[in-house]
């Protein structure tokens, strides 16, 4: 019975990597199909060359990638936008959460409450991005704020389960882990 439990270790681990693409997959989908729309379909719109880019980096297959352009050329599927919410961890690290989703009045209420649980909270327009500044589109802290050691638990578990969610493709924060 040794072959039974190395297949079923091998199993697990399958799944659990399968989903996590699958996560990565979703999300870089939607940004091809978004950025297809706003270009029309032209492969060389930069935008979508640079979202087919990040997507091969990951080992998206190709037959993915050419079904999201497809969709977003015609049209198809439903209304993507890109969001951006600003909120406060614990400890008064601020956030910036970006996203994507095809419905704003379902995310907005879902970030809110995972802030709320996790000991965050939502901010409005303006009052973290203060603390970022946006380099080649990635936002960079222009200060760091330590932690204690229970507070930078909190942060990053805030992180982890804002990172959960579908529709969020990235975080960014101002605290030094």
């Amino acid at each position: 019975m040794s072959g039974h439990n190395k297949w079923s270790k091998i199993k697990n681990k399958k799944a659990v990597e399968d989903a996590r693409k699958s996560k990565v997959f979703s999300m870089h989908v939607k940004t091809i199909t978004m950025e297809s729309k706003r270009a029309g379909g032209d492969i060389n719109a930069p935008g979508l060359r640079a979202a087919i880019d990040r997507a091969k980096a990951v080992n998206m297959p190709a037959d993915n990638i050419s079904r999201a352009i497809e969709k977003g050329r015609a049209g198809g599927g439903a209304d993507l936008e890109e969001v951006l919410y600003e909120a406060y961890a614990p400890g008064g690290i601020a956030l910036i959460i970006e996203g994507i989703t095809d419905n704003k009045n379902r995310t907005t209420p879902a970030i809110k409450h995972l802030l709320i649980e996790n000991g965050g909270t939502l901010g409005t327009t303006g009052s973290a991005q203060w603390a970022f500044t946006k380099i080649e589109g990635l936002w960079t802290p222009q200060t760091l704020i330590p932690l204690t050691d229970e507070d930078k638990m909190r942060v990053a578990d805030l992180i982890d389960t804002l990172l959960d969610h579908e529709d969020i493709k990235n975080v960014s924060a101002n605290a030094e882990f």
